[in-house]
């Protein structure tokens, strides 16, 4: 009788053994879909995660390449004009050389290698400001694109 109980206590922990395993692949089967929910998860984060970077250099660059040629085109102008009218001695262009001496100025400060400098708008607005100011001296129109496509020259 021992030996019965004792097949019987043996069958019954190979089916014990037989229904965990069954359990074990069903909940491996069950957590695959969210294990592989969380791999396609960070290896989506990691390419948007590397995209942005690449995507956000460039927007920089573009940026940082409009500043410039703008500011650059700013100093050109207002250079050109300080030299032509260096030429006269009229008290009008005393007043309109003191504001180009102004923007050339705050042009020479402006923080061209600093990119997260804090105030770089609002600087660049007053830059913006003082050349509207110059243009309206002048009687020169400010919308003017400056190195922009809508102005052309032929030769």
């Amino acid at each position: 009788m021992e030996e019965a109980s004792g097949a019987a206590v043996g069958e019954s922990s190979k089916a014990m053994a037989a229904a965990e395993e069954e359990s074990d692949a069903f909940d491996a089967i069950v957590m695959a879909e969210t294990r592989f929910h969380g791999e396609g998860y960070q290896d989506g984060y990691a390419e948007g995660v590397h995209a942005g970077a690449v995507e956000g250099r460039q927007h920089g660059l573009q940026q940082g390449a409009r500043i410039g040629s703008e500011i650059g085109s700013y100093l050109g102008f207002a250079l050109t004009w300080q030299q032509l009218l260096q030429k006269t001695s009229d008290e009008k262009c005393s007043k309109k050389l003191k504001v180009l001496e102004q923007l050339i100025e705050m042009i020479q400060n402006f923080p061209l290698e600093d990119p997260v400098y804090d105030k770089l708008q609002d600087d660049l607005e007053k830059i913006r400001g003082r050349f509207k100011q110059i243009c309206s001296l002048l009687h020169i129109p400010s919308d003017l694109r400056l190195g922009s496509e809508s102005m052309s020259f032929s030769f």
